[in-house]
């Protein structure tokens, strides 16, 4: 399941090159440092990530993502080798 909601991330709108370009490491994106990236800060990092995208990646439906979270959201968007 975790694989069909993280392979939805890339068809809602994430564009793949532009989150390539400015992926950063969690704590770095964890401005706040509140231990979780918000949608805002995941949006200051990635300007295309929607909401449903973050929603997706967002698998407790905490709000925030946890740092599992991030790095499978990092993963599914990273280009294929």
């Amino acid at each position: 399941m975790k694989k069909i909601i993280l392979s939805s991330i890339v068809v809602l709108g994430l564009s793949t090159a532009a989150f390539a370009q400015a992926a950063t490491d969690f704590i770095s994106v964890d401005a706040d440092v509140s231990a979780g990236v918000s949608l805002v800060e995941a949006q200051a990092a990635w300007p295309d990530l929607t909401p449903e995208a973050f929603a997706a990646a967002d698998v407790d439906a905490s709000g925030e993502l946890s740092a599992e979270e991030y790095d499978a959201l990092v993963a599914s968007a990273a280009p294929a080798s």
